[in-house]
């Protein structure tokens, strides 16, 4: 602070002005612990040694996200390498992501133009991201303009996370096929993010700008640090489209905790998917239904109202809390608790309300807080619920479904087995399969499925590995059976 003090000092000796007219100043610099950095407490971290092992820019993003400028914060090589972890490489790899699949359509046909037609369900999710792009421009030019640090670079990480684990993986098979409206809507938006957080990192935004932008087009500024400020488009925002897709990744994360309750994996198909939500998001989420049945691996997607049967409630009046504030009127709040509607009774305790029990001549008032409100699912479904809302999957498997389950869990094993045999992503293969009754009936029901998501050539069965001693192999169990699978480049 008193470096910045006397700048203006001399600046308005000199020159009778300030010397500058914002400036961003960090608090103090604590130790991981919390304690004050001390070379004799021997807690000083060396930020040469923190560059080397993680990088510039990991430790800048860390300085800029951790918290307000002005606030003290900890700092130590284990909380940049965190924040590179969570960030910079998911970042990173999203890029890399890009790289390959756009030089492999290049490779293929030349000019990474694909002719596929894209369905209604990937516009919308291309729209979605454009959407949220604007957003994000808008939101942090602001917050750079207002030299708010935090809301500057926070929302950026909160993007890449969506734009990695949500767009990215969904839109896989599009990659995968050379959808060039995918590729495209992928390279803007990585070449926007990299001019976004040019201030913040600037030598990874570097790296990415020069590879997407200045290593292709001839006309383009020679770095990104050159490079305009992106401009974000109003009417390319759509909040009705934010707030679906918002609900949809909640109606996903409770369905897969719902699965997760029961141990079952998100590989093996089930028949249903049933969602409580407000009436007036219905229509929200029926626009993606075909995205939340991918995501869920369900067939069908249905919607419940508050009288759906799908999970027993029970309101339960704790003995502890009830007995010390009522003594024996316990008894008298149980039995009269018990012949109310629990559903209607859950409903006043969820939404904070009190509720007053007349017996004996005495008025006994229970607070939320004296009750547990207990649900159980129904037989055959899997529920969670937060919020309001509640998922419930179907938990009965059909033969059908089980053996759609072991052909997806196949080709997670094939696909391990090409990444540990070193192939490279576009390789073709040669399967062979140990002769069990299980693969056989796969091979009958899915074998298209099995080929097409492994670029198999051609697939066989033997009860011999001896005769394929060229091929690697790998050894599990898949469903009741032990299985072998062995694979060569073809």
């Amino acid at each position: 602070r008193g470096w910045f003090y006397t700048l203006h000092a001399v600046s308005t000796l000199l020159f009778d002005r300030p010397a500058f007219k914002n400036v961003i100043c960090l608090g103090h610099i604590l130790a991981e612990d919390g304690s004050k950095m001390s070379k004799s407490r021997g807690n000083v971290v060396n930020p040469w040694q923190v560059f080397a092992e993680h990088g510039a820019d990991a430790t800048r993003w860390y300085m800029y996200t951790a918290g307000p400028p002005g606030n003290a914060r900890r700092f130590s090589g284990n909380l940049v390498a965190e924040v590179k972890r969570r960030f910079l490489n998911t970042l990173w790899n999203t890029y890399s992501f890009f790289v390959v699949y756009a030089n492999l359509q290049e490779s293929q046909d030349g000019a990474g133009e694909n002719g596929t037609t894209v369905s209604a369900e990937a516009a919308l999710q291309d729209r979605w991201l454009q959407s949220e792009l604007n957003r994000l421009v808008r939101d942090v030019t602001a917050a750079y303009e207002a030299y708010d640090v935090t809301a500057a670079t926070r929302p950026i990480a909160e993007f890449v996370n969506e734009l990695s684990n949500w767009y990215v993986r969904l839109n896989r098979r599009r990659f995968w096929d050379g959808d060039a409206a995918a590729l495209s809507t992928l390279r803007l938006t990585l070449v926007t993010v990299s001019k976004l957080l040019a201030p913040a990192i600037p030598f990874i935004s570097e790296e990415i700008y020069q590879n997407l932008v200045a290593g292709v087009e001839p006309d383009a500024p020679d770095s990104v640090h050159l490079a305009a400020w992106p401009q974000f488009e109003e009417s390319a925002i759509d909040e009705r489209l934010h707030a679906d897709m918002a609900l949809a990744q909640k109606v996903a994360t409770l369905g897969r905790a719902a699965r997760e309750s029961v141990a079952l994996k998100v590989r093996q198909p089930v028949q249903r998917v049933v969602v409580r939500a407000r009436s007036e998001e219905e229509a929200g989420l029926e626009r993606l239904t075909d995205l939340l049945l991918s995501e869920l691996n369900v067939k069908e997607l249905g919607f419940a109202d508050e009288a759906d049967d799908l999970v027993d409630v029970t309101v339960f009046p704790l003995p502890k809390q009830l007995g010390q504030k009522y003594g024996r009127g316990y008894p008298v709040i149980r039995s009269t608790f018990a012949d109310m509607d629990q559903r209607e009774l859950a409903a006043r305790f969820d939404a904070g309300e009190s509720v007053t029990v007349d017996g004996e001549g005495q008025e006994y008032v229970v607070d939320p807080e004296d009750v547990e409100v207990r649900r159980t699912p129904r037989a055959g479904l899997a529920v969670a619920e937060d919020g309001g809302y509640l998922v419930a999957v179907t938990t009965t498997l059909t033969p059908e479904l089980e053996l759609e389950g072991h052909a997806r869990e196949l080709v997670r094993r094939i696909q391990q087995l090409r990444k540990d045999s070193d192939l490279d992503i576009s390789d073709r293969i040669r399967l062979t399969l140990s002769d069990t009754p299980l693969l056989s009936s796969l091979l009958s029901a899915h074998q298209n499925y099995i080929v097409s998501e492994t670029l198999t050539l051609d697939v066989g069965l033997t009860t011999d590995f001896g005769e394929v001693s060229d091929s690697e192999t790998v050894t599990f169990s898949l469903g009741e059976e032990e299985v072998t699978v062995g694979l060569k480049k073809a």
